[in-house]
């Protein structure tokens, strides 16, 4: 136990702080699920288990609350998974270390995983509580959404009985979202030509960006690592002779790269020129961003000299194809302000099996956009001589402002709370989209704590909008008895 067990609800916090230590990568949930299942044991209920390790934990309803609809409580188990270069951390084994931060928690260099481990906590707090009347509950716990939403897609929907569900994988104190933006991955692969290694080898670093969501920050206009990188180095080329070695950076679809790395090999009278141009574009790009990212530091060092580098024309085709993949806003919504309606996120950039994987994920509440994000981004890739694979694009959810659900949380949220809440749709993948479409019919909102930086190491919640949070999911089940 850690102070986090002593905050307020302790109920949420309590088991929010054993979420702490366990272990929960996207495809890796095994462990997470086994104590979700724990805990459902210890409070006597019923749960299954689907083929593709989604979990359904069924709470009767109160006694006198028996004719009431079922009501589906939805989180995700997994976490994305992101810390400073200058930290030493490993996912696999190591507890994430909290800390407070004024009204604030947060974690020493990591991600929190309070994306969406607060919405487990909820759950899981939901399983023991019996301060409040509640019709009968489904408590739905699906996998590996942070990597494309698969455990949704997979789930087998003849689990779930209910026709109402409470999405608690929101970010935003004071706001309940009634519509989400669908989205597909792309992946480009190019082949790397090489040759014999020849002149002074340097590790050009492009780090301390702020990254984020790649949905719900992308608004904001923060720098993209492996972008800037990427123009650093191809501003150099008329006036030096380089090869790139290697170019990484990103870890995930759905983060803003925040890092990446270049291994470069120079004709050493060439050298001081490279660092030189190097550091002029930087400080270029640092005044560009300002504020968005005051952090961004480039820097050039001395490496261990590689036995090949990429050749002339290899090195030109990468470096001009990730400056010219688009990264960002694409369009805003006509109809809802200040709602980004297309977007896509540069994402990743690895070198794997002699080729370079670029990994890009697009974003959009209308179909047709997400096509035409995908199809500009596939035109590019194919001009750059890459191969190009795209996985299925997930649905966006259509907002319904005459819902009787949105109605309920909306009058709960202002007995409650005293205050009048927010109607939006959000850029980014809720699991409702996908959810929506397993259970046609169903009535679906969402809303949560003030969680703000998700899916980077200044990932921090609020910790008194836990217990707004709170006392709203309990007070709407009790209303919708």
């Amino acid at each position: 136990m850690t102070f986090v067990a002593e905050l307020e609800p302790v109920a949420v916090w309590q088991h929010f702080d054993t979420i702490l230590t366990i272990p929960r990568a996207s495809k890796d949930e095994g462990r997470m699920r086994a104590h979700v299942l724990a805990v459902a044991v210890r409070h006597g209920l019923s749960h299954e288990v689907d083929a593709s390790g989604n979990v359904v934990v069924r709470k009767p309803a109160s006694p006198g609350c028996d004719t009431a609809a079922v009501t589906i409580l939805q989180s995700h188990l997994d976490m994305v998974q992101e810390k400073n270069a200058d930290v030493a951390f490993d996912f696999a084994t190591d507890a994430i270390v909290p800390e407070m931060a004024g009204e604030y928690l947060t974690a020493s260099g990591t991600t929190l995983g309070s994306d969406n481990g607060i919405g487990v906590a909820t759950m899981l707090a939901l399983m023991g509580d019996t301060g409040f009347d509640h019709g009968p509950l489904e408590l739905l716990f699906t996998i590996d959404e942070e990597t494309g939403l698969t455990g949704a897609a997979q789930l087998d929907a003849g689990l779930l009985r209910g026709r109402q569900l409470i999405n608690l994988d929101s970010e935003e104190d004071g706001i309940v979202y009634v519509g989400c933006a669908g989205g597909g991955d792309t992946q480009l692969t190019v082949p790397l030509g090489t040759e014999p290694a020849a002149g002074v080898p340097l590790v050009v670093a492009l780090t301390g960006l702020k990254g984020g969501h790649s949905g719900c920050d992308i608004h904001l206009q923060r720098g993209n690592a492996i972008q800037l990188l990427g123009r650093a180095l191809l501003t150099s080329i008329p006036t030096t002779r380089f090869r790139l070695a290697s170019f990484a950076g990103g870890s995930a679809h759905n983060a803003i790269p925040r890092e990446a790395f270049a291994t470069v090999v120079v004709a050493a009278e060439d050298r001081d020129a490279l660092v030189s141009a190097i550091g002029q574009e930087g400080a270029v790009i640092r005044t560009e961003y300002g504020s968005a990212d005051p952090g961004m530091e480039f820097g050039v060092d001395a490496a261990t000299s590689p036995e090949t580098v990429w050749d002339q024309p290899t090195t030109e085709r990468v470096l001009r194809l990730v400056n010219a993949l688009p990264h960002g806003v694409g369009a805003m919504s006509y109809d809802i302000p200040d709602l980004v309606e297309t977007s896509v996120n540069l994402a990743t950039v690895v070198e794997d099996e002699g080729a370079l994987r670029v990994g890009l994920s697009s974003r959009s509440s209308i179909d047709s956009a997400l096509d035409a994000m995908r199809q500009r981004v596939r035109a590019i890739g194919l001009l750059a001589g890459a191969d190009v694979e795209e996985d299925a694009a997930y649905p966006g959810w259509k907002p319904d402002l005459e819902s009787r659900l949105l109605e309920v949380v909306k009058a709960v949220h202002r007995r409650e709370l005293g205050s009048e809440p927010e109607v939006k749709a959000i850029h980014a993948g809720l699991e409702c989209g996908i959810l929506g479409k397993k259970v046609p019919g169903i009535d679906m909102i969402s809303f949560g704590p003030q969680i703000e930086f998700p899916h980077s190491p200044d990932e921090r919640v609020h910790i008194a909008s836990v217990a707004r949070f709170y006392t709203l999911v309990a007070a709407t089940l009790k209303e919708l008895t």
